[in-house]
């Protein structure tokens, strides 16, 4: 092999060359412009595999190795930089063997004589495939869902968006449709995730087979598929809805566990007349899903408004004003409920439950203005509010911990999730004392988004609470899977425990179930002092309700002193330099 620094006394120099050069994984070449010969050193075979003899010789024979598609850029980068200086740095495909390719980066300069004629280019070639098709994977991954194949619910809302957006500029109308797998849980559960799994591919596949090609399919969640249906009136969408849930109960689906029989409900929502906006269309398509599961399951469902519903959504609509204009006056505040020790009583942290004042002095409870907040895609903003209040307040008092509630569609969103790592990534002395509690029947619908958040509040220093625990259907393996810090017993099971055998048994399976994975239990509701004794001695490690307390305006801890902000300045100063010096 031809090397371009020759066989000299400095030898010794050049083997240390050598090594570095292989130990970095680079190759090193020197292009003779003049002859158009090409030296090499280092491990040529990683780059130029069989049928080549060895690497190439010539210029005209390397660019010969470069991917078609990739060509026209190397040779910009290349005259870019003999022309006009600029460096000399690509990135492009060489051809290994029968068909295949490498991706690599090649960096170099010009070498010229006093005259300004240019010799010789000497650059180094730098294998970059993993790199390459790690980014292509998350490339992949911004748009597509990995499990089907098909759209993620992110790519799904912005093309079901530009199709509105269009609908509206024609005039012409279109629906979108969501698709629910009746039970999937319970497939789950029975068989196993494998066999969940097969069930969601093959039904994405039926969805495929069903619709036109030109129609949009993704997957919104772990049991719904939603589907954009162009240029449609009600009838044929309608129609292919229900030719879809046809399809989806014909045949069973094969699985690892043997063969299952599946049915699907859907939900259809026409724009632009019923929507004219992603948000909105995806809310009441699914709001038609929910109403066909509810009749009975197996079945096609559409959104229609009566009149009894627009004056209910009249009202709906006053109370979002109305909350919207409270979070820009600041009349949204926090009542406390303390959740205290089973055994010593003692407050481990308070609860916030949402209030809105009102301007003639009245206190709304959030109970009720919540749901009606939900329904018209306001929530995000609203959990917004409650993040920046809460940590407000765990500024304000050094010595408070507080568990605020969060919906389920703001913990499957990112943005919320941005927002609460930029308040807390340099704040560990608040995020320690913050815990976030979502409601079990919410993390079950999209489990692995759900655990995504909760691994991003627990990387902060934040706890998670699983609230409502024993409402829905949760499993051993569901709980494994995301890793929440603390389970809330429902309150349904709390009452009468005293009188009621069937809720104690009850009690103690799922405090049971929380202890195998090393979980804090809280029990909600607690209303006597019999009750406390039982929650006590069947293992349950905190309470709430009213016997201790009912959520109070007053904040239950003193205005830090002087002395106490200067203490947690100190403690910031203290323990953040290595995540500081690290970014």
């Amino acid at each position: 092999m031809r090397t371009p620094y020759g066989q000299n006394d400095h030898s010794t120099e050049l083997a240390r060359l050598r090594a570095a050069i292989e130990a970095a994984g680079d190759v090193v070449y020197e292009w003779n412009l003049a002859d158009d010969s090409v030296s090499w050193l280092g491990d040529t075979a990683r780059l130029f595999a069989p049928p080549r003899s060895g690497a190439p010789q010539t210029g005209d024979e390397l660019s010969s190795c470069v991917h078609p598609e990739d060509a026209p850029k190397r040779q910009k980068a290349l005259s870019d930089h003999l022309k006009r200086g600029l460096p000399y740095d690509v990135e492009y495909r060489l051809r290994v063997g029968q068909g295949g390719y490498h991706w690599v980066h090649d960096r170099g300069a010009v070498d010229a004589k006093h005259s300004g004629m240019v010799l010789k280019l000497a650059g180094t070639l730098r294998l970059i495939t993993d790199r390459k098709e790690r980014e292509a994977h998350l490339e992949y991954l911004a748009n597509f869902d990995e499990l089907t194949g098909h759209y993620n619910k992110v790519r799904l809302r912005d093309d079901l968006d530009k199709t509105i957006a269009e609908a509206l500029r024609t005039g012409d109308g279109g629906a979108f449709v969501v698709f629910g797998i009746d039970q999937l849980a319970m497939i789950n559960s029975a068989y196993g995730y494998q066999a969940g799994d097969r069930v969601l591919c093959e039904i994405g596949s039926r969805l495929d087979d069903c619709l036109r090609a030109g129609d949009i399919i993704g997957r919104i969640s772990g049991d719904r598929f939603g589907v954009v249906l162009g240029r449609v009136n009600q009838k044929l969408a309608v129609r292919a809805a229900e030719r879809v849930v046809h399809e989806i109960r014909r045949k069973a689906v094969q699985t690892p566990a043997g063969p299952i029989r599946v049915t699907g409900s859907a939900g259809v929502c026409m724009f632009p007349d019923q929507a004219t906006a992603a948000v909105d269309a995806i809310a009441k398509a699914e709001g038609a899903l929910r109403q066909a599961k509810v009749q009975g399951r197996n079945r096609c469902g559409l959104y229609e408004v009566t009149e009894a519903q627009r004056e209910t959504y009249r009202a709906s609509m006053g109370i979002g004003d109305e909350v919207q204009q409270a979070m820009k006056d600041g009349r949204l505040a926090f009542a406390y409920q303390p959740i205290v020790g089973a055994i010593d009583h003692k407050p481990a942290f308070h609860e916030c439950l949402l209030r809105l004042h009102r301007p003639d002095g009245e206190v709304v409870p959030a109970g009720k203005f919540v749901t009606v907040v939900e329904q018209l895609g306001l929530m995000r903003a609203l959990d917004r509010r409650v993040l920046d209040l809460a940590v407000d307040e765990l500024g304000k008092y050094p010595t408070a911990t507080l568990a605020i509630n969060i919906s389920g569609l703001t913990a499957t969103e990112r943005s919320w999730q941005r927002a609460l790592v930029a308040k807390l990534k340099d704040r560990p002395d608040l995020a320690q004392r913050l815990i976030i509690e979502i409601t079990e029947t919410a993390a079950l619908k999209d489990i692995e988004e759900t655990a995504h958040f909760i691994t991003a509040a627990q990387d902060l220093g934040c706890r998670v609470a699983l609230d409502d625990f024993g409402s829905g259907y949760t499993t051993f393996h569901h709980l494994k899977s995301l890793t929440v810090d603390i389970v809330k017993i429902d309150g349904s099971f709390v009452r009468n425990l005293a009188e009621d055998p069937h809720n104690r048994l009850f009690v103690r399976n799922l405090i049971a179930l929380a202890h195998s994975l090393n979980l804090t239990t809280v029990a909600e509701c607690v209303e006597t002092e019999v009750e406390c004794q039982i929650l006590a001695d069947e293992g349950a490690e905190l309470l709430q309700g009213y016997h201790f307390g009912k959520p109070s305006l007053e904040a239950p801890w003193p205005e830090q002193t002087p002395e106490q902000k200067a203490e947690v300045v100190e403690f910031v100063k203290l323990d953040t330099p290595s995540k500081n010096a690290a970014r």
